[in-house]
């Protein structure tokens, strides 16, 4: 994949598994910043972890329990968090949903996928 063009049509973008009941596709990026769509099955978790990228993240669908630093809260369909990087974080989802992931600078490894 090489960086996107300024129009994005989602479904040309392949979905990745990443973890029990977790996909991902990017949709578009550079080097700059990158938008992830990730989708979750019902008590999907995505495990603690944590990157050098700054992440904001939109709840497009669904109910998650975020974590962040050791803070949990239920966030809904329109509601959104942000992560400043090396910040440990994770999620699980209460209800079948999708997030809509950004980062900057844009995630090169996920590329690699």
């Amino acid at each position: 994949m090489t960086a996107s063009d300024n129009f994005v049509r989602p479904g040309e973008a392949d979905w990745t598994p990443t973890e029990p009941g977790v996909k991902r596709r990017i949709l578009t990026y550079n080097e700059q910043l990158m938008v992830v769509e990730v989708a979750f099955e019902e008590g999907a978790v995505g495990a603690l972890h944590r990157h050098p990228h700054i992440q904001a993240s939109y709840v497009a669908e669904g109910a998650f329990e975020v974590t962040i630093s050791g803070r949990t809260e239920v966030l809904t369909k329109g509601q959104s968090f942000i992560v400043p990087g090396d910040e440990w974080h994770g999620c699980r989802a209460l209800e079948a949903g999708v997030l809509i992931d950004t980062f900057t600078p844009m995630r090169a490894e996920f590329l690699a996928n």
